[in-house]
């Protein structure tokens, strides 16, 4: 199945929510016509756009008739109205609640351990202000996170199982981040390996290995 016409999403490129919608869509092979939106392009606070979103955040999606907000329902939502019902996101009901078991923890891994803790209080904070012994604690339960990928990742090399998911997107958008800031971080040779596959996907490097300088405290 296919959108009888463009999908829209309102976000900068540079939100790392906006860019695992973008990526999830551009794996599923999706049309999507992306309006800048937030932090420096403002609009958030507009009338029009809290009628779509009333958290005033991004990224928001319009599909037809359709507006939602919240970057993993729509993704959800996207895999599940259009795509083939395969690996990526199941049709079958167990292999889809692994595979949703994941992104899952991913995504609450990612959004409480790294991006305010790690990424806003180092890259996003100003050097004088930063809390290096906070922000090393942060990096520390960061390294635990990774230590579950880790662990996961020894027995395939995906996230959960030989094949590419919705859950590789959810997870995977952070290691850009991670892996260029100018952090200490532990040698990781199993995850560093699945960033690897995920620098191949052209949709990988098209929506999420592009530059953050913008966000710079």
């Amino acid at each position: 199945m296919r959108p009888t016409e463009p999908i829209t999403v309102w976000g900068r490129a540079d939100s790392s929510n906006v860019q695992a919608v973008m990526w999830g869509a551009a794996e599923l092979g999706l049309p999507v016509n992306r309006i800048d939106a937030g932090h420096r392009f403002g609009k958030l606070d507009t009338a029009d756009y809290r009628a779509m979103n009333p958290h005033g955040r991004v990224p928001t999606l319009k599909d037809g008739d359709l507006v939602m907000w919240e970057s993993c329902a729509i993704l959800r939502y996207l895999a599940s109205r259009y795509g083939d019902g395969g690996a990526f996101w199941p049709a079958d009901p167990v292999a889809r609640a692994r595979v949703d078991m994941w992104a899952e923890w991913a995504k609450h891994e990612g959004a409480n351990h790294f991006t305010y803790p790690v990424f806003w209080l180092s890259f996003r904070t100003p050097e004088a202000e930063r809390d290096a012994r906070q922000l090393a604690a942060n990096i520390a339960r960061w390294e635990q996170s990774l230590d579950m990928i880790e662990a996961q990742l020894t027995r395939h090399d995906w996230l959960t199982g030989p094949d590419f998911t919705l859950a590789d997107i959810i997870a995977g958008h952070y290691l850009y981040r991670w892996f260029t800031l100018d952090l200490p971080r532990r040698p990781r040779p199993v995850v560093e390996g699945w960033y690897a596959l995920l620098q191949d996907r052209p949709a990988y490097r098209q929506h999420v290995m592009i530059s953050y300088d913008a966000l710079r405290a």
